[in-house]
């Protein structure tokens, strides 16, 4: 029997570093800078159909202030976006592109982005879950509600401040740690 497609719950996915790769340099991710440099990680769409096959919907949740800084264009982000469409099923890409200086309530670690998500689409934060690669990812999931999941590329910068729901090193790894609250709650709440 095919599992039950929840549209309350879902799943945050952060962009670089999660479901693409990062360009990491002295310990420090940064995003790709061109269209070229844009790989996917090889595992991100059937971890993405995995995670549709429980339920969730996807949304990708992304920082990308390099556009405000002027190092970066629109259109080339929105190329990598749409390439992201292409392949992986995701309902939503939203992005920040401000700096850090605009103090504004999109950028993570504010919770913004998903709380936008959560107008738009009616989800439950309480049952959705964040999977991020840096602490700014970590703190929005926590302020927004969610479980979240760290992970971890170990990269020189400092932690989340709120201790991630769990920390993994790949997104096959966050996706089965997913899977498996999902089925220790529902195996729970059938004993209630």
């Amino acid at each position: 029997m095919p599992p039950v497609f929840n549209r309350t719950r879902a799943v945050f996915l952060d962009r670089d570093g999660v479901i693409n790769h990062a360009v990491v340099r002295d310990g420090r991710p940064y995003p790709p800078a061109t269209l070229e440099e844009f790989t996917i990680v090889r595992e991100a769409r059937r971890c993405l159909q995995r995670l549709r096959e429980l339920g969730f919907r996807l949304f990708v949740v992304t920082n990308q202030p390099d556009v405000s800084r002027g190092w970066q264009s629109v259109s080339v982000v929105e190329g990598m976006h749409d390439r992201l469409r292409e392949v992986l099923p995701v309902d939503d890409i939203l992005v920040c592109f401000h700096d850090d200086t605009a103090n504004c309530t999109c950028r993570k670690p504010r919770p913004g982005l998903l709380l936008a998500a959560q107008q738009n689409h009616r989800l439950e934060l309480s049952e959705s879950f964040l999977i991020g690669d840096r602490w700014k990812d970590i703190d929005a999931g926590h302020a927004a509600g969610c479980k979240t999941i760290l992970i971890d590329r170990q990269y020189r910068e400092r932690p989340p401040r709120h201790e991630p729901d769990a920390r993994v090193t790949t997104l096959r790894a966050a996706v089965d740690w997913i899977e498996q609250q999902v089925t220790n709650g529902v195996s729970q709440n059938a004993k209630s």
